[in-house]
């Protein structure tokens, strides 16, 4: 697949990304590796990653497999720093310390001596934005991480952070933020600062937590996330009636375009302006097979516009929690 720059930088990144967060987890070893081999061979490069997830576990399979196939300079490692392990579980610290001292242990648990972008997982209401930013500049200036961003971060967040880090000679180059077919919101807010800023936007979960896919029009699979414990509440919010219709327009745009729902929603968020990369957080390797032939598609323009019109959020949307 080609590759696109990340906002104005000169980072070239893959249009859908690897997203990693059930990795040492719910994905195991032999079913990471076979993700990365198919993902790498198909000509993608971003990895998408976090020190939360799995509690480190998941850059810990990262950095083992790197290790073990020589490919680390093949990709673009992306991590979050802000939240921080104790006794009552994960809590968000986007201070100076917490930020390079979670940034120290990733590069370890990577087995590598920097990140191409290091991001910021969450809002910390607690600690001043200037603090924040000046651990990402820190950050860049040790070498330890090229570039740094934000993660569900408001507009406002983005535009101040990038101010501050111009005045440092640093940029914003990149917002990670959920968008899809599903939620919109994003483009109140986030994606007009991008814009304007000439920010990278990074889109997690764009398929909708996987309601995109079409595999919950009739039922509810039973090894699928909506019908686990723990990830049910994750899905619920797109299983409403207004998420079916916009559901069932990707499925009608596939069958006249001989496509899997998933690749028409991939297809459509990658026309967006703005998105640099789709990140895909595919459990199984079936998954992301399934998922990589969206990288070429190009929608038609009637298509692109009819799912515009079927998934325009009202005023005053309100993003899904």
């Amino acid at each position: 697949m080609d590759t696109r720059s990340l906002g104005s930088t000169g980072l070239r990144v893959s249009p859908l990304g690897l997203g990693t967060m059930t990795w040492g987890r719910d994905t195991d070893e032999h079913d990471a590796a076979e993700l990365l081999r198919d993902f790498l061979d198909a000509g993608g490069t971003t990895i998408d990653t976090s020190a939360s997830y799995a509690d480190g576990g998941s850059e810990e399979v990262i950095g083992q497999l790197l290790a073990a196939t020589g490919t680390r300079e093949d990709v673009v490692l992306v991590t979050k720093a802000g939240t921080r392990t104790t006794s009552r579980g994960n809590v968000l610290d986007a201070g100076r310390g917490a930020i390079l001292d979670s940034l120290d242990a990733s590069l370890r648990r990577l087995g590598t001596d920097r990140v191409d972008v290091l991001l910021v997982q969450a809002p910390d209401p607690r600690t001043p934005l200037e603090e924040t930013v000046d651990a990402l500049r820190r950050a860049v200036d040790s070498g330890r991480a090229r570039y740094v961003g934000l993660c569900n971060h408001p507009g406002w967040s983005q535009a101040r952070a990038a101010t501050l880090l111009e005045a440092s000679g640093t940029g914003l180059a990149a917002v990670e933020v959920e968008y899809s077919l599903l939620e919109r919101g994003a483009e109140r807010e986030v994606v007009p600062a991008a814009a304007a800023l000439g920010t990278g936007l990074l889109a997690w979960s764009p398929l909708g937590r996987g309601v995109l896919t079409g595999k919950y029009r009739r039922t509810i699979p039973a090894d699928s996330r909506a019908a686990s414990a723990h990830l049910a509440g994750f899905v619920a919010p797109y299983l409403d009636e207004s998420a079916s219709a916009v559901v069932d327009a990707v499925a009608i745009a596939a069958d006249g375009l001989g496509r899997t729902p998933g690749a028409v929603a991939l297809a459509w968020l990658l026309g967006r302006p703005t998105v640099a990369s789709a990140l895909v957080g595919a459990r199984t390797p079936a998954q992301l097979r399934a998922a990589l032939v969206a990288a070429e598609l190009v929608l038609p323009p009637e298509v692109a516009h009819a799912l515009d019109e079927v998934s325009a959020p009202a005023l005053g949307y309100p993003e899904r929690r």
